[in-house]
């Protein structure tokens, strides 16, 4: 009875299953031909089995948990962050704040701060090795649990924080899922995400916590949809202690908890609005500051700030309209001018905000996670720095919208890796132009030319 009814799935969970494994224990990132390949063939097996088994979600729940644990045992292959993840949680547990030291002090030194320094040192690798860590205190956490349980392994910390990454999208499919419910969305668009081999390979492949803070955000709009948006500030707090950037959705909120025209004569009701939007920013503001206090000193605020500040003036990788005007500077002024147009950018974004924030109609909730969706995908578009697996919240976001052009990026992000085909590890940048011709091209037919056949068509009815 089993094997009739999931008969015509079974050849391509079995294909699947064989490319996950070559994917996780038998691959180069230098080797591109072979790199492509596998994620084109996930891609398109993912694809299929959605379509087949659209209604089926205990079978492709179970499916999307059985494909993540076929990394468990794995080295990530495509990220070396993880290297750093374990240093930071160790450094922890020897007493240290991760915040004030970078490794590249003590190697240099010829001092070993924690065990296997120079191995997780030359992991990370010296552009990471130089600069002060980033990550937020919970997700030092994450790291400090993989240092209790694996100390003395690194396969074994990899292995803990790949449990605490998959712990955390099984939140997310509860919690995601029952978002889609209350906003009558049918509940299997969800694994648009969680089955998806992008996120897949970059969260519990290669061990970034966008997975982690993507569940504190899901859940945190599911409380918020549900009336319990005390808890929402709490656990959106939680995800910005993750990852830093659901701090850009803040301001989005201002406009929900004023849900009339500004009048005198709903003064009173717009009193209690701005009371309960001053409670929910306390409490988002006060978790955050609790959960940095155990490392805070001027120093950690010094350095926080000079490391975060990087990815606008230093670092670039994957960009698209940076990599533009970066080509203008050139040929005006015949160098790179990325320390002037990392400054303007984050001018830039900031109005975008602003102005999503109080001209769209937030008031509605699915207009509210278009809005984020909206200005997360211009931060990315706009920044000079777009590692991959950024692109996992925006998919997230998109599932709650019309807009579908978060997957269509999930399968061209693959395309950034070429990079390091190259010895210098330098970006092709007909490749990068490949990737967001396929994005922005689908992204104008989304907007423009899909909206405008709709609206011939229903004329033609008429």
């Amino acid at each position: 009875m089993f094997l009739k009814r999931y008969k015509p799935s079974l050849i391509f969970v079995l294909l699947t299953i064989v490319f996950y494994v070559s994917f996780a224990y038998d691959l180069n990132r230098n080797d591109s031909i072979k790199l492509v390949s596998l994620y084109v063939a996930l891609f398109i097996l993912f694809y299929k089995l959605i379509k087949i088994n659209t209604l089926n979600f205990k079978f492709l729940a179970v499916l999307a948990f059985s494909f993540r644990f076929l990394f468990l045992f794995s080295i990530p292959n495509l990220s070396q962050d993880f290297y750093r993840f374990i240093w930071d949680g160790r450094m922890i547990l020897e007493g240290f704040n991760p915040y004030l030291y970078t490794p590249e002090s003590f190697i240099t030194k010829g001092i070993s701060p924690i065990y296997q320094a120079q191995e997780l040192y030359n992991g990370m690798g010296i552009l990471n090795g130089s600069h002060f860590t980033n990550y937020p205190p919970l997700n030092q956490l994450c790291f400090v649990i993989a240092g209790l349980f694996a100390g003395k392994s690194i396969l074994g910390s990899a292995i803990v924080l790949r449990l605490i990454i998959i712990a955390a999208d099984f939140g997310t499919l509860y919690f995601g899922k029952k978002l889609l419910a209350k906003l009558n969305i049918p509940v299997n668009t969800i694994f648009w995400f969680i089955l998806n081999p992008f996120v897949i390979i970059e969260l519990t492949g290669n061990l970034h916590f966008e997975s982690v803070m993507i569940f504190f955000l899901i859940w945190s709009l599911y409380l918020f949809k549900t009336g319990k948006w005390r808890y929402a500030a709490f656990t959106l707090a939680c995800s910005i202690s993750i990852k830093l950037i659901p701090l850009i959705f803040l301001p989005l909120f201002i406009t929900c908890f004023l849900k009339k025209k500004i009048s005198i004569k709903n003064w009173r009701f717009h009193f209690l609005g701005l009371q309960n939007l001053g409670i929910f920013y306390s409490i988002v503001a006060l978790i955050s500051i609790v959960l940095f206090i155990p490392f805070y000193n001027l120093d950690f605020l010094i350095n926080y700030a000079h490391t975060v500040a990087l990815w606008f003036q230093d670092f670039e990788f994957n960009a698209s309209f940076y990599y533009l005007a970066r080509s203008i500077g050139y040929f005006f002024t015949g160098y790179n001018e990325i320390a002037f147009i990392g400054k303007l950018i984050p001018v830039i974004i900031i109005l975008f905000v602003l102005y999503v924030s109080f001209f769209r109609n937030n008031k509605v909730f699915k207009e509210l996670i278009t809005s984020m969706l909206i200005v997360l995908s211009f931060y990315f578009f706009m920044s000079t720095t777009v590692h991959p697996w950024y692109i996992t919240t925006l998919l997230i976001l998109s599932i709650y919208t019309k807009y579908k052009f978060p997957i269509v990026w999930s399968f061209a992000a693959i395309f950034s890796y070429l990079a390091y085909t190259n010895t210098n590890n330098s970006e092709n940048l007909w490749v990068i132009g490949l990737e967001y011709t396929i994005v922005y091209g689908f992204l104008i037919w989304e907007i423009f030319i899909k909206k405008a056949t709709k609206l011939v068509a229903s004329n033609s009815e008429l």
